[in-house]
């Protein structure tokens, strides 16, 4: 039996096989555009050689790095994957694992453009001396995933969701922390849909309420950018993930660096 994989899902297989886990560094000029844009964190990446610099980076830092696939989403135009990152470092020989979103956009041969959040302040810790996270159930069959329509009706609930979220049954970032803004605004910069599931990328803005290690007194007018994949029935999100950018956050509030 053959299985044809749709070009979009394909590119994303490659994206994940072949350039992160076998960290081939002639794969991308195949699967990405030179003036691919990565929007990441508090980064924003403009061209490929500098999102690929960036990304050879980290899988020198962690020799061997996996990605594992718990969720992909496309509408045939647009694509998004759940994951978890996983590896040791070559500094200090910790083993880490952290979650992240990303979606792309294509030009119907190579990725175009990525927003992506990844759970570095979860790394942050492992790295300091906690025992790595349990990674979550992979996806039985990513790289099959067909396109499903788009839904209006699931996106407009995914908007209303995003100015007021609600996370009780949401997977938030590592799944130790309450959430660490109470949210005001929502600035949305990316979001499709495919079927009853919708992603997004996102800034919000609020109160910072605590959690954050060295950080706790509350502050008012922050930031915290986040992606996610949310899934809505009935007109209501009832689950989904999302990774927030805890790791910029606490930058931004520690005092700045003397010296």
């Amino acid at each position: 039996m053959t299985i044809d994989f749709h070009p979009l899902v394909d590119v994303a297989r490659r994206f994940a096989i072949d350039w992160i886990n076998r960290a081939d560094e002639s794969v991308p000029p195949t699967i990405m555009t030179s003036d691919y844009r990565v929007h990441i964190g508090e980064t924003e990446l403009v061209g490929l050689d500098a999102y690929s610099g960036g990304t050879v980076g980290q899988l020198r830092q962690f020799p061997g790095l996996a990605l594992t696939v718990h969720d992909l989403i496309t509408d045939g135009d647009r694509l998004a994957l759940v994951f978890t990152e996983h590896g040791t470092s070559a500094k200090n020989g910790a083993a880490a694992a952290w979650a992240g979103v990303a979606l792309f956009r294509w030009d119907g041969a190579r990725l175009t453009e990525n927003w992506t959040q990844e759970d570095y302040y979860a790394r942050r810790r492992q790295l300091a001396g906690s025992a790595p996270d349990l990674i979550r159930t992979p996806a039985a069959a990513p790289w099959t995933t067909t396109p499903a329509d788009p839904s209006p009706a699931a996106e407009s609930a995914a908007r209303k969701w995003l100015a007021a979220p609600v996370f009780e049954k949401i997977f938030l970032d590592d799944g130790l922390f309450a959430p660490a803004v109470s949210i005001a605004t929502v600035q949305v910069s990316e979001l499709f849909s495919a079927g009853e599931q919708v992603a997004f990328a996102a800034t919000w803005t609020g109160d910072y309420t605590g959690g954050l290690d060295d950080v706790p007194d509350p502050r008012p007018g922050v930031t915290l950018g986040a992606a996610g994949v949310l899934t809505v029935r009935d007109g209501s999100v009832v689950g989904g993930t999302v990774v927030s950018d805890r790791l910029g956050l606490r930058r931004r509030l520690l005092p700045p660096r003397q010296g």
